[in-house]
């Protein structure tokens, strides 16, 4: 009997956090370890990764860990993973590889088991057969996986465009690999969603050449693009342009010049001769120059706000600039984007925003989708890689093409699809899935009581109540100090502070007369009573923070 489980533990019904698993028999094989960013209410958070329980809790089973391609909301929680499951074997493509080797570096990693896997094979993970496909996206080495199973194949289509006109090789997709695939039989395709709510194909309109090339023909003076240093297929075309018109390129961005070199080691691209402007010979009075201010998620905007606000020490903008933001902004990172936007309209010239409803990004839209069903010809349909209406329009694409309801399947994140001797279990089953919120290089409590805290500090401030008592005797010898920040003015409200300082001393006076007095105890008593005092006097519930200083004195 064949048993095959497909679930997510996430990139379900949000932008990012990709990571889906497909279980055959006991085999467990992972596609994606990815990150989404926080939202603006998720204070000090610096991404958000999946929940790894279910994979630590049957790490004996997991036969490897597929990354598709280079990108964050598919790579960026693999640091964090390797660091809990260090021996679980990785396959990627060359370049993918070397950037990742870069962050688990960083991250201070050093026992991969990377296995480095070309974008159209065919391979064996102990029994089971492996089939990748290239696909075309906006970074380099980008492919699909089929996994055998005895009903099939079930297949991951990753990002993917339907582009005729890509010449370079490593950005290709294998249309002939795609097409055995269906001939040789597929039980189940999960297709990505991003853009399944636009009309048509995503190519030509994902290219960013029409959109730009008057002002490098037409504009005098320099030039500033915006562009998010994975998406290699524009730098590309940036590049190209400055070329053909004679300037020469300065890439304002470490990791990106780092993925320029592998590409070039790679044989994928090579800068044209001449043309790069080494960073550190770069000059502000230079002229005739396209300047790439490349970066990650929010970083760029970042970026691109300390130059504006004259903070940089390598690029300063003049009235003469022409500035091009070409690096929409992502879920999470709006905010930033209109910051950014804001600044460059003060300082720089002329500032032009590429249309992200004309330019697409490089997902499949409805016709690319059309056509990877009909040639993967699969049993079942799931619809992966989006927010929930995305998936629902991915849905109606395959319906629409004539798949019966029942052969379709929209999941959440945790719910279990369970597919026996190639029949569709009615029932779903399920799988702890959460967000596992990241600060800096650890990860907060799940129960997100240090983002409420973080929360209530932004909003209503904190109130610190100091008192110092002996330890023998427990009597107050020192204070109340009572310090306030973000609640209330001191100077305006004598009597609020007094008032505090008193709850604090009857709290502590009663507990020692009543013969219940102990720190931690008197501690959680005051800060209840002072919070419904201020509460009551200020319509604000801060932070309260009571200390109580117990001290050994000498007669």
């Amino acid at each position: 009997m064949s048993k095959v489980r497909i679930f997510a533990l996430g990139g379900l019904d949000e932008d990012g956090k990709n990571m889906y698993v497909v279980q055959n028999n006991d085999d467990i094989f992972v596609m994606e370890c990815g990150m989404k960013y926080p939202e603006t209410d998720q204070l000090g958070v610096e991404m958000i990764i999946p929940d790894f329980r279910y994979l630590k809790e049957n790490v004996a089973n997991i036969r490897g860990i597929f990354i598709t391609h280079g990108h964050d909301d598919v790579m960026a929680a693999l640091p964090h993973l390797l660091k809990e499951l260090p021996k679980v074997p990785v396959y990627m493509a060359p370049l993918t590889a070397l950037m990742f080797e870069r962050k688990a570096k960083k991250a201070g990693i050093r026992d991969l088991n990377i296995h480095r896997v070309m974008r159209n094979a065919r391979f064996k993970i102990n029994k089971t057969e492996i089939i990748t496909f290239g696909t075309t996206q906006s970074i380099a080495d980008g492919f699909g996986v089929a996994i055998k199973t005895e009903d099939g194949y079930v297949v991951y289509s990753s990002e993917f465009i339907v582009d005729y006109d890509t010449k370079n090789e490593a950005f290709r997709m294998d249309i002939t690999n795609i097409t055995n695939l269906g001939s040789n039989g597929v039980l189940a395709l999960m297709c990505e969603s991003v853009g399944s709510t636009r009309e048509g194909h995503s190519a030509p309109n994902h290219k960013i050449t029409p959109a730009i090339e008057q002002y490098f023909e037409n504009t005098n003076g320099r030039m500033l693009i915006t562009l998010f240093n994975q998406n290699i297929y524009r730098v590309i075309e940036v590049i190209e342009l400055a070329n053909k018109y004679n300037r020469r390129v300065m890439i304002y961005d470490s990791e990106l010049r780092e993925l320029m070199n592998d590409m070039a080691k790679l044989g994928y691209y090579h800068i044209p001769a001449g043309l790069e402007v080494a960073q550190s010979s770069f000059s502000n009075d230079m002229e005739n120059v396209i300047i790439i201010i490349a970066g990650t998620g929010s970083s760029i905007f970042r970026k691109v706000h300390r130059i504006a606000s004259h903070e940089d020490d390598k690029i300063e903008l003049r009235q003469s600039d022409t500035v091009i933001v070409a690096s929409p902004a992502v879920p999470g990172t709006e905010r930033e984007e209109a910051v950014m936007e804001d600044d460059l309209y003060k300082e720089a010239g002329r500032v032009l925003t590429v249309d992200s409803r004309r330019m697409f990004s490089m997902h499949a839209s409805k016709e690319d989708l059309k056509m990877m069903i009909y040639l993967m010809k699969p049993k079942f349909y799931v619809p992966v890689k989006g927010e929930y209406r995305q998936l629902i329009a991915n849905a109606n694409i395959a319906l629409d093409m004539g798949y019966n309801a029942g052969t379709i399947i929209v999941m959440d994140n945790g719910q279990v699809t369970e597919i026996n001797d190639g029949v569709l279990s009615r029932s779903f089953g399920s799988v702890p899935v959460d967000n596992v919120m990241v600060d800096g290089n650890d990860k907060l409590d799940e129960s997100g009581m240090i983002l409420k805290d973080r929360e209530l500090l932004s909003t209503d401030g904190a109130i610190v109540v100091g008192i110092v008592i002996n330890h023998a005797t427990k009597e107050i010898i020192g204070g109340p100090d009572v310090q306030s920040r973000g609640v209330i003015y001191l100077k305006d409200a004598d009597y609020i502070v007094k008032e505090i300082g008193s709850i604090m001393e009857r709290t502590i006076d009663e507990a020692v007369a009543e013969g219940r007095y102990e720190n931690m105890g008197c501690r959680a008593e005051a800060r209840e009573k002072i919070s419904r005092y201020v509460m009551r006097e200020t319509g604000k519930r801060p932070m309260i923070l009571p200390a109580i200083v117990e001290i050994n004195t000498v007669d």
